[in-house]
């Protein structure tokens, strides 16, 4: 009788343990930039709220799990509203088959932090990505005139680095035991955005996906008044294109692909018209992301 209920025990035990495998497997999960703290996390959590965060070393890592199908979406970042465009992530949309779907305006607040106990006087480092230092740019040279700037993979990765004579730039998510943050944001303009986007393996073939807002690059002929015709075809369908910007595409130099936005439905027949009309005027096209 106990021997039954031993192996009737052990059978529970193991379908749970089946169970909560099987759940695992299933939940959804999303990559973005690392480590733990990121905007790029931050960002990805309040996109997919239930998912799974796979926090990688790199934008390209986060696109290569999308593309191998470890990961059922990724979240990249692709404009600042103070330094504009993140090339690396704009040239991935570009060369990578992903497509957005999804776009989210994250505020960014930059935070100096320090070791407990460090004075401001006895900085002489400051680390932090990139993008952070330059958006505190003024900030740095005001208060830390003589400072060392060193850029890092991410800002969270600028905790690592601090010391007796280093700070580091986080957002005012970020906490850690023995850190200290400022207690006001150190951005050069406190209205300053990043926008993140949601990406999904490409579909073949692209389907009619809906949404406000569509997100194009294009490569045009080297001729005089080329752009001018592209940005003419939506004109003549009262299309209003809210972003463009140009990158140079590796392999060519002296030629540019020009990354356009424009408001409208991706379903629509006008707007439908105008991308067939844009793909066939184009020596390069490719639609990046319709999304609200």
């Amino acid at each position: 009788m106990m021997d039954r209920l031993y192996a009737r025990e052990e059978d529970l035990l193991r379908d749970r343990k089946r169970a909560e495998e099987e759940a695992a497997a299933a939940k959804m999960r999303v990559s973005c930039l690392g480590p733990a703290g990121s905007y790029s996390q931050l960002a990805a959590h309040m996109l997919c709220e239930d998912y799974e965060i796979v926090l990688c070393h790199s934008f390209t890592e986060a696109v290569q799990r999308l593309l191998g199908g470890e990961v059922d979406y990724a979240v990249l970042p692709v404009e600042n509203s103070l330094n504009g465009g993140v090339n690396e992530c704009l040239d991935l949309l570009a060369e990578e088959d992903v497509f957005a779907i999804e776009e989210l305006p994250l505020t960014v607040d930059h935070r100096l932090a320090m070791l407990a106990g460090v004075r401001e006087a006895e900085i002489e480092c400051i680390y932090s990505h990139e993008q952070a230092i330059r958006q505190c740019s003024e900030y740095i040279f005001r208060r830390f005139p003589n400072a060392k700037c060193v850029y890092t993979s991410s800002t969270v990765e600028s905790l690592d680095h601090l010391d007796a004579h280093s700070a580091g730039i986080v957002g005012a998510h970020v906490a850690r035991d023995g850190v200290v943050l400022s207690p006001e944001n150190i951005a050069d303009n406190r209205g300053n955005f990043t926008r993140f986007l949601l990406l999904e393996r490409r579909k073949q073939p692209l389907g009619y996906e809906h949404g406000a807002m569509v997100f194009f690059c294009a490569v045009c002929e080297d001729r005089p008044g080329a752009l001018l015709g592209l940005l003419k075809i939506f004109q003549r369908q009262r299309l209003n294109l809210t972003r463009i910007e140009s990158r140079p595409v590796k392999d060519r130099f002296g030629t540019y692909r020009f990354f356009i936005e424009f408001a409208g439905d991706l379903a629509s027949e006008w707007v439908r018209r105008a991308i067939r009309e844009a793909e066939a005027y184009c020596t390069q096209f490719k639609l990046l992301g319709a999304y609200s």
